[in-house]
């Protein structure tokens, strides 16, 4: 591995936008990514962040990154990881920085007394299936994910109870 795994910074902002975008195009769906650069600067580094990120530098070239927030589980009564987003550019995988990205947020995780590292992989993904269960992960299959946008949540949210 040639690259530095490193905390993101405000010049790493581009670059996390660029990888963000290429994420939603390897999983088919470019159409619903709205990132832009103002947005993520604000999350990492507004007022009030809620969000973080590493990267992977390869020469002054983000090449990857994981993009994170903190979840708290109440059974547990610890903060956690979510893991939003993990991306590497094809033309770098292979040399260890997806495993590196995580092995950082189970350091992170371990060093803050979290419980736990939480992501989601689209069932269709196979090759990220195997290299998470290489790692030791285990799917929850248990449990089933939801979520409301755009006009179910706008519905919800002015309904009057």
């Amino acid at each position: 591995m040639t690259g530095t795994i490193r905390r993101a910074t405000e010049a790493d902002i581009p670059g996390l936008v660029e990888l963000v975008h290429a994420l939603a195009e390897y999983e088919k769906a470019s159409h619903e990514c709205h990132l832009t650069e103002e947005q993520l600067r604000e999350a990492l580094f507004g007022a009030a962040p809620a969000l973080f990120a590493h990267v992977v530098d390869e020469g002054g070239e983000i090449v990857g990154g994981a993009i994170w927030f903190r979840n708290y589980s109440t059974w547990r009564g610890v903060h956690g990881i979510f893991l939003e987003d993990l991306f590497v550019k094809p033309e770098m995988r292979g040399k260890g920085y997806g495993k590196s990205l995580l092995v950082t947020l189970a350091r992170e995780a371990v060093a803050n007394g979290y419980a736990r590292l939480d992501w989601s992989v689209l069932t269709w993904n196979q090759p990220s299936i195997d290299f998470y269960e290489s790692l030791g992960a285990v799917a929850q299959s248990e449990w089933v994910g939801y979520r409301l946008s755009d006009d179910a949540l706008e519905k919800l949210a002015a309904t009057t109870t």
